[in-house]
């Protein structure tokens, strides 16, 4: 079924949890604002505890939004921090990291390609699920093509762009469609979910299965029709500190936000599920 009219209804509950999000996330960071001391730029921590220094997060594509959103708040509360992402496909960003490229945090779309990391032995400690996503299929605004199913998507002349089958998103969609027993040729096939969206914002595609909290970052610029068998393919988002991190004090802090109350307020007010 289309979510039309359920998506303004949706957009100002959004964005009333987000701010409510935002103001606890502040309040907070209140005392380690009023508290913080020069540090060393290249340290992990000062001589009285504080945080500092560069952390360096590679996260999945469909986190951009809402890593971003606890990126700032991490820099607000711990004002000699900076907080630097990678987004992209989670398996490129398991290559990388596996390949030597320096990372302090990592956080997958699923947890295939969480153990591409922790196979390699390049995490450190046990990954733990953090929040959850479903699918969505992503339509022109207005759904012009009247899709209401995965079924729809199988319609002669229809262009359909999926995430690459190593990718999460892709592989999510994959396991949708075999559950329903379907086949499904797409136009292309992208390296990330963001990728796939935007082919449909561009309207280079008429539908585009992707997540939903990237369908809800969206806005208007595309369509949401939710289908049963997302039910079949719901991804776990692990999130883990890697074994060479540069700064593991304020990675590992990072990571607590992430997981903390103020932080999940945050995913889910963005579509995420609770782990």
């Amino acid at each position: 079924m289309t979510r039309t009219a359920r998506r303004n209804r949706r957009t100002l509950q959004v964005a009333g949890a987000g701010a409510a999000a935002l103001l606890a996330l502040s309040a907070c960071s209140s005392s380690d604002d009023a508290s913080s001391t020069t540090s060393d730029s290249s340290g992990s921590a000062s001589s009285s505890g504080k945080l500092s220094g560069e952390v360096t997060v590679f996260a999945a594509a469909s986190l951009k939004e809402s890593f971003t959103t606890l990126g700032k708040e991490f820099e607000k509360q711990h004002p000699h921090t900076k907080v630097t992402f990678s987004f992209g496909g989670s398996d490129s960003l398991a290559a990388s990291i596996t390949g030597g490229a320096p990372a302090d945090v990592f956080a997958s779309a699923s947890p295939k390609t969480m153990k591409i990391v922790t196979d390699a032995g390049d995490a450190s400690g046990t990954p733990s699920t953090f929040v959850r996503n479903e699918l969505e299929i992503a339509t022109l605004p207005g759904n012009p093509d009247k899709i209401a199913s995965l079924k729809d998507l199988t319609k002669s002349g229809l262009k359909v762009v999926l995430c690459d089958k190593e990718v999460p998103c892709g592989a999510a969609a994959q396991k949708a469609l075999e559950a329903s027993d379907l086949k499904l040729t797409p136009v292309s096939y992208e390296q990330d979910v963001k990728a796939a969206l935007t082919k449909v914002e561009l309207k280079e595609a008429d539908a585009a299965v992707v997540y939903k909290t990237d369908v809800h970052a969206a806005g208007d610029t595309v369509e949401g029709v939710e289908f049963a068998e997302s039910d079949d393919a719901v991804n776990d988002y692990p999130i883990t500190l890697l074994k060479d991190a540069q700064n593991a004090e304020a990675a590992k802090a990072f990571i607590t936000l992430v997981q903390s109350a103020e932080g999940q307020q945050v995913l889910t007010a963005a579509g995420f599920l609770k782990p």
